[in-house]
């Protein structure tokens, strides 16, 4: 089977380990936009810790799982206007101040808090709560 997501791959390995009682997990291969989403995941405690380990041309992710409910990749990608944003935290997102909104801007990825005060649209890449 050829995988053409790898991000989606990895948040529903986060998941399923989630789901079966594991609290962590390997990913691999992993590129930069992955490990940027971990340490997003990271920085807002769903994720404990990522540990990225390289293995010949590939590198690995070794990730302890947090205090983490859902989390999944966005498809399609949408593209958001900053006036748009609030339709979007409202169809993913469970509650007003409950989990993040991953956007990926031209300042970088962002959540949708920052994305907010920084004035800044951009392409929806996941969520997690």
């Amino acid at each position: 089977m050829v995988v053409r997501d790898w991000l989606s791959n990895a948040l529903n390995d986060i998941k399923n380990n989630l789901l079966v009682g594991k609290e962590e997990t390997v990913v691999w291969p992993v590129n930069k936009l992955m490990l940027d989403v971990f340490l997003l995941m990271k920085q807002h405690g769903f994720l404990q810790d990522v540990e990225i380990i390289e293995k010949g041309k590939y590198k690995v992710a070794k990730i302890k799982i947090g205090k983490l409910h859902e989390c999944k990749a966005i498809k399609p990608r949408f593209v958001v206007r900053k006036k748009f944003l609030e339709k979007y935290i409202k169809r993913y997102l469970p509650a007003r101040d409950v989990g993040i909104l991953i956007i990926s801007t031209n300042k970088g990825l962002m959540t949708h808090q920052e994305a907010i005060e920084k004035g800044l649209g951009g392409v929806l890449i996941g969520y997690c709560f």
